[in-house]
């Protein structure tokens, strides 16, 4: 989740670029740098930090130059440094690459490079670009970019240049990429000559607003003056101009109202790139090995129990991760919030792995319980969203979800990412303890590799949700029902729509209505329940007729085909069907555009709501 733009004109591309970089920071804050083309070589700047490290590195540096492409890094793969910023350069520096994205079989590559007598000077998987496309070329920059990108597997979205054949080449397999002709905003401002690439609509908007969305698998290859495009076989590719209207904030939220509404609609996108790489299909099997480090080197043999501990949408995650751990091994599995455990006395040894989850890194309680459980002698996995964190550094490994800043301060993206990483661990540690076999690992993977394509077609009905949501705006209780692994995503959908719209809301086992819950209900109290078909179908289905029973109104979230249902409910949202270990992904996703709407209906400030904070990080 990385920001990239490139310029080529007759102006100079320094503020250009540098300004495109500042709108694009909520992308990406690691490290940011800038390459510009000179007469016969690049000249190359990076910071680690902010962009304003870089302006400081290059304000008395006289930069005429009128090509150059820049990048601001959220890092994946390398810790935040000089030498891990973009731009990468072959080890000759004929080309410069920057790129968004993940190369999952970049080490076999620099494998195969080193033998052909390239040298690295980076941890990042992006170094293997430059590299791969030196090998090709032979003055030609788009046929040598065809060549190469054809080698590599992940989701990327490349800007490539050399100052041998002076053209930027802009490719997309993944995330995002546009491009354009310079024109200025029709208001007099901006660069009013040259093309231009870019990840991020902000970046560029102040310079045009007609614009060419790439998509995947295509190459464009700018100069001053035209945009030529293809495929990656390079047959030509005829392309329709878009005409942007948004203001520069609404541009900054991809032309969404709230960053919450973005966050939410990332989500294909987030959940393809933490899963990416860390898997391999053919042979049944989780790559987690490197991540895992001497975690993963104990085999998991020598722990007796996992203790998860997170707070507030994270610790949902952990319940979920409690479900599937059991499921997948043998493994106790304990959760605590953060603030509980770090004052009461846990019984943590040696043989005890402590899993801490937290988007920000920094979560007070959670870095707490850490500590407390390192002193004690246990063992620290962390799942975490921010490279170098807090809680990142004081854990004995790491996992990081891929999914790039996340600015709305109710969590999105960032919880099923954590949920992802959960299904990921779990069979990774049932595959080293050998109670998953390679035929149910091959399965699960199948329907995990499609679990961005459903949340995409879950998007699609987002029309519908906010439809029937006005109808529920003026209430003031709502009861979350769910059971087994989405009992915790009850939990987490009733958490939402407290945090953003205050209306009262509590989550429930399903199985536990009678014992309490059911003397609330009412046609004031709407019920939200998720029903999979599952082996408790039945059981579901008859708690929701002794809502109906007593005038409640049910909201259901259920399996497309699900004819049953609509019998019971008032309003009847399906999604696709999937894999029980898999739906709370996917379950998640309708409860957070159920609570963004409601919220959005109630004129609530959704992205900022009251008395919260994105990260806490005090008691």
């Amino acid at each position: 989740m990385c920001g990239i733009i490139g310029y080529i004109g007759n102006r100079p591309a320094t503020p250009l670029i540098i300004d495109g970089l500042k709108k694009m920071e909520y992308r990406g804050y690691d490290s940011a740098g800038i390459a510009l083309l000179g007469e016969d070589d690049f000249i190359v700047r990076r910071a680690r930090g902010k962009i304003r490290k870089l302006e400081k590195l290059i304000e008395d540096e006289d930069l005429p130059m009128p090509v150059g492409v820049g990048h601001t890094r959220w890092a994946t793969h390398g810790v935040p440094s000089e030498e891990n910023a973009h731009p990468h350069r072959d080890d000759k520096n004929r080309i410069v690459v920057v790129q968004n994205g993940i190369i999952e079989n970049f080490l076999e590559l620099k494998e195969k490079l080193r033998e052909l007598g390239h040298e690295f000077s980076s941890q990042t998987d992006t170094e293997v670009i430059p590299h791969l496309i030196a090998e090709y070329f032979d003055g030609d920059l788009p046929s040598a970019v065809r060549k190469a990108i054809k080698e590599l597997k992940g989701a990327f979205a490349l800007v490539i240049t050399s100052w041998e054949d002076r053209r930027l080449v802009a490719v997309r397999y993944g995330p995002p990429m546009i491009v354009a002709h310079a024109e200025g905003d029709g208001n007099g401002n901006g660069v009013d000559n040259g093309t231009l690439a870019a990840s991020d609509i902000a970046a560029i908007l102040e310079h045009t607003r007609n614009i060419y969305f790439m998509e995947d698998g295509e190459v464009a290859v700018l100069d001053e003056k035209s945009i030529e495009f293809s495929d990656f076989d390079g047959n030509p590719v005829k392309k329709d101009v878009t005409k942007i209207t948004w203001n520069p904030i609404q541009a900054q939220k991809g032309g969404f109202n709230h960053f919450m509404q973005k966050e939410i609609f990332q989500q294909p996108e987030t959940l393809r790139d933490t899963i990416l790489g860390r898997f391999d299909l053919e042979a049944g099997d989780i790559i987690l090995d490197k991540e895992l480090g001497e975690i993963d080197d104990r085999d998991f043999k020598n722990y007796n129990h996992v203790l998860m501990t997170a707070c507030g949408t994270a610790w949902h995650a952990c319940l979920v991760a409690k479900y599937l751990i059991e499921r997948f091994t043998d493994l106790r599995v304990e959760v605590d919030y953060g603030s509980e455990l770090r004052y009461r006395d846990p019984k943590i040894d040696d043989k005890t792995l402590v899993v801490a989850i937290s988007q920000s890194g920094e979560t007070a309680d959670t870095l707490a319980a850490i500590r407390g459980a390192k002193e004690r002698g246990g063992s620290v996995l962390s799942i975490c969203n921010v490279v170098g964190s807090t809680i990142a550094r004081e854990s004995d490994s790491v996992i990081y979800t891929h999914c790039g800043p996340e600015i709305g301060v109710a969590s999105t993206k960032a919880f099923t990412a954590q949920l992802a990483v959960c299904v990921l661990l779990s069979l990774h540690m049932g595959r080293r303890l050998g109670t998953v076999s390679i035929d149910l690992c091959r399965e699960i993977l199948q329907d995990l590799m499609e679990i961005p394509q459903h949340v995409r077609t879950v998007l699609k009905n987002d029309d519908e949700l906010k439809g029937f949501s006005r109808h529920y705006k003026d209430k003031q209780d709502f009861l979350y029902l769910g059971r087994g692994i989405n009992y915790p995503i009850a939990l987490e959908g009733a958490l939402k729509l407290k945090e953003i719209s205050y209306i009262h809301a509590e989550g429930y086992p399903a199985g536990e209505m009678k014992h309490g819950p059911i003397a609330l209900i009412s046609s004031d109290m709407p019920v939200v329940t998720l029903v999979t078909q599952n082996n408790v179908y039945e059981k579901t289905l008859s708690n929701l007729m002794e809502v109906k029973a007593r005038d409640g109104e049910v909201i259901a979230i259920a399996d497309e085909g699900d004819e049953r249902i609509g019998e019971v409910a008032d309003h009847v949202f399906h999604v696709p069907k999937v894999s029980e270990v898999l739906s709370p992904i996917l379950l998640t996703v309708p409860l957070q555009q159920l609570a963004y709407h409601i919220a959005v209906h109630r004129g609530c400030d959704v992205d900022q709501p009251r008395n919260l904070a994105k990260s806490v990080t005090v008691e």
